[in-house]
Parts: C-alpha cells; sequence; structure tokens
C-alpha cells in the first residue's frame, strides 16, 4: 500500500497507460498540471463538445489521473499525479536494459570505426 491508501495494481497501470494513449487526454492533463479547471474551461481549446470532454474526463477519473469537486456551482477538475508517478517507477525497470543496450551498440560502433580506419 502506497502513502495515503494508495494500491497499485496491475488494473491501475494498465488503466493509466490506456487514459494516457490518446492525445486528447494527454492533453488534458497537460492543462491540469497548470491548475484547476472546469469541463467548459477544458472544451475550448478542443473545439469539442462539453459531453466529449466529459467522456474523456471519465476515462482520466477511471484512471485515477483526475478528480473533481464541486465549489458552489463550479466542478473543477484536479490532476492527481500519483498514477503518472507509478507509471514511471514501472518504466525506469526497463531504464537499465535500454542503458546495457546503449551501451553495446556504442561498443559495436567504436569496434567498427577502429576497423574501418585500418
Amino acid at each position: 500500500m502506497k502513502p495515503g491508501g494508495y494500491k497499485v495494481t496491475s488494473d491501475l497501470l494498465d488503466a493509466t497507460f490506456a487514459a494516457l494513449a490518446d492525445p486528447t487526454r494527454r492533453a488534458i492533463l497537460a492543462r491540469l498540471a497548470a491548475g484547476e479547471a472546469t469541463v467548459t474551461e477544458l472544451a475550448a481549446p478542443f473545439h469539442m463538445s462539453q459531453p466529449a470532454v466529459s467522456k474523456h474526463l471519465r476515462v482520466l477519473e477511471r484512471a485515477g489521473l483526475v478528480t473533481r469537486s464541486r465549489d458552489a456551482q463550479r466542478r473543477p477538475c484536479r490532476l492527481d499525479a500519483r498514477p503518472l508517478r507509478e507509471a514511471v517507477e514501472w518504466l525506469a525497470n526497463y531504464r537499465d536494459y535500454w542503458a546495457e543496450s546503449y551501451q553495446r551498440l556504442d561498443a559495436l560502433l567504436a569496434e567498427l570505426s577502429t576497423e574501418e580506419r585500418r
């Protein structure tokens, strides 16, 4: 269990990556990183209807990336980056693999360059 009662599961990781797969949802997250916004405010730059933006927000909410609250008549949306941190930690598991692969490639290229100069 993570701090704040936040449990990491395979389903949550799947939902995070599924939510991030759509460019509109990534843009919504980028906007929310700058601060809370209403559905109307989020819909404006996309030239799409509020119901279409709401569908994207539901996907982001299911992934735990967005929360909504009520402030009088406003229903602001906020970014919750915890699932992104979990995705980054999962991806970090592959960092060593890629670093080793690049080191092998660098060694091979250096060897080929040496042979070419001979």
